[in-house]
């Protein structure tokens, strides 16, 4: 062997074990080596090559199984161990393959509810305790209108928006006719809502929506056991409705300038109504309910040459559709509301691009000791008031955003001094400096795992707030600022912020009162080591689900009207079965 040659490793010795059962006789294993699946296809090659899953194997009383893979060793096997070995019947080998594959699919199921209830509470913690934005979008709480509302405890907030983001992605399920999965989600949403006050959600329509969709993925499920009971969620659903909405939607139709945008909402009330009565005996209230139904339906029929007029002057197909459904046919009615719509979008458009640039200049300041970021409305009072943006930051930042402490450092001259010396400090130590560098980062980070700009605030339908409760017309790329000018956005913060680390690398002047030229230069205080470990200390959060949560955030539309705009064609398709149900119970 030549020298500096490591000699190969033994092969690994072979054990024997002894098989009874199916097949029976010795068999030479590695122990060390061979898994379960390894020693099940062995012996069902050996016992006349059958599918290896009809073959069982049991050791020590118990049954070995497949997963989690492990070999014969860490399953507890031994030199000279005995394994009993059984053949199941071809349809029964089936049937335990089936139950395998649904009970791994069962369990993947389950495990991403569970993803999908810590994504959605990590991003409402995120989003509604001010804690430092790890992404470049927010999510805010709009009324039908488009304006932001706060309301109740932060508790609330939080609960409410996890609730909303949560019942969106179960209405992205029942879009994709995923109705199993869209009800456990809606279970979820549910749970989210209850933790609420009930007295600041009693006069939104959310709640009661979510116990409309809970219905009615009973009913496309066809469990009628469920159907049977269902009638308390209904009776919930109407009352919630009448808060909402008003009496025969008289509020309703007042605050949306007597347009019928939820109609198909009361198709699908109705008609399910009428199917909970049926299956309860009830012919006659089931008669009466989906033959109101029915009326509703009909009117959502559009003609033909509506839609073909709207299209031709340069109206989306679906669009088109909604605006005439909403306003009964009306053609010159249905293009003013398209036109007000459009005028919306653009506008909802410039005010996610200054979001996204007010979050990115938010991560160049760091973070605060608990983990919060710098409040920028705050910043904006002191910055309007003569203090150059960069100390406020500073100010702000060191001091848990209290306001009054800041501006108390900023106008104590012997304090701001201290304060300017430990900026520049630091400015002269770049390779002890995290803030700029490690927020630009993460801000761009985020940018490229989420792949959006600003996704559209969630919208809980507040028909209670006063004012003019208009909607916005779905057309979700429109909402969405294009891939160029995001991508613009990021090179452009980029540039300013590499522009700022040269000016400090040539050595920036100093003005009078020791201020450095990069005002807009992230603000991390590191000199004093204990505020460094006690801020480390509260970022001991558990690690990001980023696939899900980008998942949840980018399923946010921001449409007013996603809720109303249903298409009934199921409906109307189950609105004549059970009328010709009805029909038929009573002719014989």
């Amino acid at each position: 062997m030549a020298s500096g040659e490591v000699p190969a490793a033994p092969p690994a010795a072979a054990e024997k074990i002894r098989v009874v059962g199916a097949w029976a006789g010795p068999l030479e294993v590695e122990l060390g080596a061979w898994t379960v699946p390894m020693l099940r296809a062995e012996v069902a090659r050996r016992a006349g090559d059958v599918e290896p899953e009809r073959i069982g194997l049991i050791f020590g009383g118990r049954v070995l199984k497949d997963d989690p893979a492990t070999s014969l060793q860490q399953a507890g096997l031994k030199s000279n161990s005995k394994v009993l070995s059984n053949l199941a019947s071809p349809d029964r080998g089936k049937a335990i393959a089936a139950e395998a594959a649904a009970a791994a699919a069962e369990e993947e199921h389950a495990a991403r509810l569970v993803r999908l209830w810590e994504a959605a509470k990590s991003l409402s913690q995120r989003h509604s305790d001010g804690s430092f934005p790890e992404e470049d979008f927010n999510l805010d709480l709009e009324d039908q209108s488009g304006q932001k509302v706060m309301f109740g405890s932060t508790d609330d907030i939080k609960a409410l928006k996890m609730a909303l983001m949560l019942h969106q992605k179960a209405k992205i399920l029942i879009k994709k006719d995923n109705y199993k999965e869209a009800l456990d989600v809606l279970m979820m949403a549910e749970e989210a809502f209850s933790l609420c006050d009930p007295k600041l959600i009693e006069r939104v329509d959310n709640v009661p929506m979510l116990q409309l969709d809970i219905v009615w993925c009973y009913f496309m499920l066809r469990e009628v056991s469920r159907l049977e009971v269902a009638g308390a969620r209904l009776n919930k659903a109407r009352l919630g409705f009448e808060r909402s909405h008003g009496k025969d939607s008289t509020r309703f139709r007042l605050l949306q300038a007597a347009r019928h945008a939820d109609l198909a909402i009361y198709v699908r009330l109705e008609l399910l109504e009428g199917v909970v009565a049926y299956y309860n005996g009830h012919t006659e209230k089931a008669r009466d309910s989906l033959s109101s139904a029915q009326s509703k339906f009909m009117q959502l029929q559009v003609p033909d040459e509506a839609m073909t007029m709207l299209m031709e002057m340069g109206y989306e197909e679906r669009s088109s559709k909604r605006a005439l459904k909403m306003t009964g046919y009306d053609i010159q009615a249905s293009v003013a509301l398209l036109c007000e719509e459009r005028e919306k979008k653009i506008l909802r458009r410039k005010q996610d691009q200054e979001t996204q640039r007010e979050i990115l200049e938010q991560m160049k300041y760091g973070k605060t000791p608990m983990n919060k970021g710098v409040d920028m409305q705050k910043l904006k009072s002191l910055t309007t008031i003569g203090f150059e943006k960069y100390l406020a930051a500073e100010a702000l930042r060191i001091n848990e955003n209290d306001a009054e402490k800041a501006l108390d450092l900023l106008t104590d001259p012997e304090k701001n001094c201290v304060l300017q010396s430990k900026i520049q400090s630091r400015r002269k130590r770049p390779s002890h400096v995290l803030g700029a560098g490690s927020s630009r980062a993460r801000g761009t980070a985020a940018v490229t795992a989420s792949g959006v700009v600003n996704p559209p605030s969630l919208v809980p339908d507040l028909n209670a707030t006063e004012g003019d409760q208009e909607q916005l017309v779905n057309n979700e790329e429109d909402l969405n600022v294009a891939d160029g000018d995001q991508e613009q956005l990021v090179n452009n913060e980029e540039a300013v912020n590499n522009n700022g680390e040269a000016g400090n690398d040539n050595g920036e002047a100093v003005n009078d009162n020791g201020e450095a030229g990069n005002h807009d230069e992230a603000m991390i205080d590191e000199a004093d080591v204990n505020e460094e470990e006690a801020s480390a200390s509260h970022d001991q959060r558990p690690n990001r689900d980023v696939v899900m949560e980008n998942e949840l955030a980018n399923e946010l539309t921001g449409d007013a009207l996603d809720d109303y705009d249903i298409d009934v064609g199921n409906e109307g398709q189950a609105i004549a079965e059970y009328l010709s149900l009805l029909e038929s119970a009573a002719s014989s």
